[in-house]
């Protein structure tokens, strides 16, 4: 029961110290901030108070690891707490990620104006602009603040500023009458020195009504920018790996866009103002034999350079299996395996889609990927009903692909998760948020970047994301040609002569005794091989592409032949007269290729 009651007291006691605490802690504070006409004046206050004060800056300081916004959550902390204006000055190296410097030159180091704030009596100071960089050198006027905290890294207390000391104090005439003016009467400049090199400076001013700067004000100005310093070290920290991660996964991503027959491709990577929301998105686009065009988009499910790393593996075998022109349900089981592969045990989505001009078709396969937009080219969209697969990396295969036909004016869009997750609002919301808007976009809003500007997680993205929008452009099919050939032994005849005709209706007769042969030995394949010849495609681009399909199972190879042998030698010769060949297996056979350089 004593020990109970004991017990009881020490809780009480102990409760009524921590409130007493605080409540000295919040008297501080408010009084601190009332120092104009507060019931305790600044010169007044006890040195617990400002201990109290210097307590908070922790919380109020750092509290996002942006650089900008440090500098300015330290100008606000101070006014008009403990100033009546304050400005911080970065050297524009550390804005840039860089380490700080310790000067030694005549002059000072190219400095940014990051933040500044004061009160409404000193609003008509003139001050360097917030981003404005400024340069001094020994042909420049040089203050105080120049010559003592930014090149020796001293603090500087004018306590009562004089007539003749304004010039010394302010970097321009101008600045100096400005001061005067309002009644400006006391300064302190301290550096910001973080592992022991310089980031940058911190100025404060007091006019009318304010006492004057002391030394016991200095010691807390430096307490404060100690501290304040660690914060801003932090934040280049943060923000130069977040640059290396970015500049990582822009180097991993194509340089440009490809001209594809019959899309308009745009694509556009967003990163996050964090380092740990960029790393896995990636896209690619490529051309294919016959026109066809690749669109793929994959999220690694991780951040940071490992991430952005296998970002990287994954883009290039995924290039090398449709550089092949695999179909895309094939492309992903190939990825399951090369992904489990992988040491470090990634886990990717991956979205894959094939486009045919002819026929302006597209095949689809995904592997735990939120589904494509279908935009229909009038004002409508929705979501295409993919089989949704495992994702990369989980080892649970085959693959479903879906075929589809894109209106005409109409498109694709392809994204990840980054553009509509949120950690508040549910997945299929943002999704019909979404929907609603690209369904609102016209083509060229949408080829701006429209989509990104009004994603439906807007500014609570805390994840990267990549849009690929690709639009059909019908317009372009003049060079595609496709014919229907006969199942007997006419194909042969008849893919010569139209060969032939629409050669030199395109102008390209010199190449015509070349193809007839290629396309000869390409239908012989088929009847032989392949149950008979399908349909003829011949494409003009960069270069000449003819290609015939069948509903063969087996891809054709080079054999060797010896003299003796009567056959085997088609593909060689398709492989002397032409730049290169190729062929890939479709939902009903195969397609076998060849390309030949057009002379310019």
């Amino acid at each position: 029961m004593h020990g109970g009651k004991g017990r009881r007291r020490l809780t009480r006691r102990a409760s009524s110290t921590r409130s007493d605490a605080a409540r000295r802690l919040a008297g501080a504070r408010g009084r601190l901030g009332r120092g104009l006409g507060g019931e305790v004046p600044l010169d007044r206050l006890t040195t617990r108070d400002r201990l109290a004060w210097l307590n908070t800056a922790a919380s109020h300081i750092g509290t996002t690891l942006d650089l900008e916004r440090t500098a300015e959550e330290l100008t606000r902390f101070t006014v008009p707490d403990f100033a009546d204006g304050a400005a911080v000055d970065i050297l524009e190296s550390v804005l840039r990620g860089d380490e700080g410097e310790r000067w030694t030159g005549t002059g000072i180091p190219p400095m940014r104006a990051t933040a500044l704030t004061a009160v409404e009596s000193l609003s008509s100071l003139e001050p360097t602009p917030v981003g404005e960089t400024f340069v001094r050198d020994e042909t420049h006027h040089e203050t105080l603040l120049h010559r003592y905290c930014l090149r020796q890294g001293r603090p500087v207390l004018v306590s009562r500023i004089r007539d003749e000391d304004f010039d010394r104090v302010a970097p321009t005439e101008s600045a100096a009458a400005k001061m005067r003016a309002a009644g400006v009467h006391s300064y302190l400049a301290v550096p910001l020195i973080a592992r022991g090199l310089l980031l940058g400076s911190a100025d404060f001013v007091r006019g009318p009504g304010s006492p004057p700067f002391t030394r016991t004000d200095l010691a807390l100005a430096e307490q404060l920018a100690s501290q304040a310093a660690v914060f801003l070290d932090n934040a280049r920290l943060y923000g130069r790996e977040r640059e290396r991660v970015v500049s990582l996964q822009r180097t991993l991503l194509p340089r440009a866009t490809p001209v594809t027959r019959g899309l308009r491709v745009h694509a556009e990577y967003a990163p996050t103002a964090t380092p740990h929301g960029a790393g896995g998105d990636w896209y690619d686009v490529m051309a294919l034999p016959g026109g066809r065009t690749a669109l793929m988009v994959g999220d690694v499910m991780g951040h940071g350079l490992p991430a952005a790393a296998t970002m990287g593996r994954l883009r290039a075998v995924a290039r090398t299996l449709m550089t092949l022109d695999m179909a895309p349900e094939r492309v992903l089981a190939r990825l399951d395996l090369a992904t489990r592969d992988l040491e470090d045990e990634q886990v990717a989505t991956f979205l894959c889609a094939v486009f045919d001009p002819a026929d302006s078709s597209c095949t689809l396969a995904l592997a735990g990927h939120l589904p494509p937009l279908l935009l229909d080219g009038e004002g409508s969209a929705r979501f295409v009903d993919v089989p949704i697969g495992a994702p990369l990396g989980a080892g649970v295969i085959p693959y479903d692909a879906v075929r589809l036909t894109v209106p005409e004016g109409g498109g694709l869009v392809l994204y990840t998760d980054g553009l509509v997750k949120s950690r508040q609002a549910d997945l299929s919301e943002q999704l019909e948020l979404l929907r609603s808007a690209a369904r609102g976009l016209s083509p060229e809003d949408l080829e701006g970047g429209g989509l990104v500007k009004r994603a439906p997680a807007g500014a609570d993205r805390f994840d990267e994301a990549v849009v690929l929008s690709a639009r059909s452009t019908p317009e372009s099919l003049e060079d595609l040609r496709v014919w229907q050939l006969p199942q007997d032994g006419r194909a042969a005849s008849a893919a010569r002569h139209l060969v032939k005709e629409q050669l030199a209706a395109w102008r390209l007769g010199e190449l015509a005794d070349v193809c007839e042969l290629v396309v000869s030995e390409l239908v012989g394949n088929a009847l032989r091989y392949g149950n008979g010849p399908g349909a003829l495609r011949l494409l003009r681009g960069d270069r000449l592409v003819v290609e015939v399909s069948d509903t063969g199972p087996d891809l054709p190879q080079i054999q060797h032949a010896d003299v003796s042998d009567e056959g085997g030698r088609g593909l060689q010769l398709v492989n002397m007269l032409c730049r290169r060949w190729g062929s890939c297996r479709t939902a009903t056979g195969k397609v076998v290729w060849a390309e030949q350089n057009i002379p310019v």
